[in-house]
C-alpha cells in the first residue's frame, strides 16, 4: 500500500485536530466575544504536522498571505492563500498594525 498524499494527510490532521478539545483564551472586552489566540492552537498543529508528516509554512508579500503545506516525504504541497488588507489599531505604529495583519492572517490560515 502506498502512503498518503499531501491531500490525505491533510485530512488526517484536520480530524485529529478536530478531536482536541481547545480552550479560546482570547477575550475582546468590548464585543464581548471569546478568541482563540495562536499559542491555543498552533503548538497543537505543528505536533499534529509533524506526526503524520507535514510541514506548514506562512509567507506574506503586499496582496497576498500564503501557507504552503508540505508533504515531508514527496515534497508535494498544497497553498492556502488569502488576501492581505490593512489594520488600523488606535494609536499603534505601523510595524505594529503590520505586526497585527500578520497574527490576524496566521490565525486565519
Amino acid at each position: 500500500m502506498s502512503s498518503p498524499n499531501v491531500y490525505q494527510r491533510l485530512n488526517i490532521a484536520r480530524d485529529i485536530f478536530h478531536q482536541r478539545k481547545l480552550k479560546k483564551s482570547g477575550h475582546n472586552k468590548f464585543a464581548g466575544y471569546q478568541y482563540f489566540e495562536l499559542g491555543d492552537f498552533l503548538p497543537q498543529i505543528n505536533s499534529i504536522f509533524h506526526s503524520v508528516g507535514l510541514c506548514g509554512v506562512i509567507s506574506y508579500d503586499s496582496e497576498v498571505a500564503s501557507l504552503t503545506i508540505t508533504d515531508v516525504d514527496d515534497g508535494t504541497c498544497i497553498v492556502i492563500t488569502s488576501p492581505m488588507v490593512e489594520a488600523n489599531l488606535k494609536g499603534a505604529h505601523a510595524i505594529q498594525n503590520l505586526g497585527a495583519v500578520e497574527t490576524y492572517q496566521r490565525r486565519y490560515l
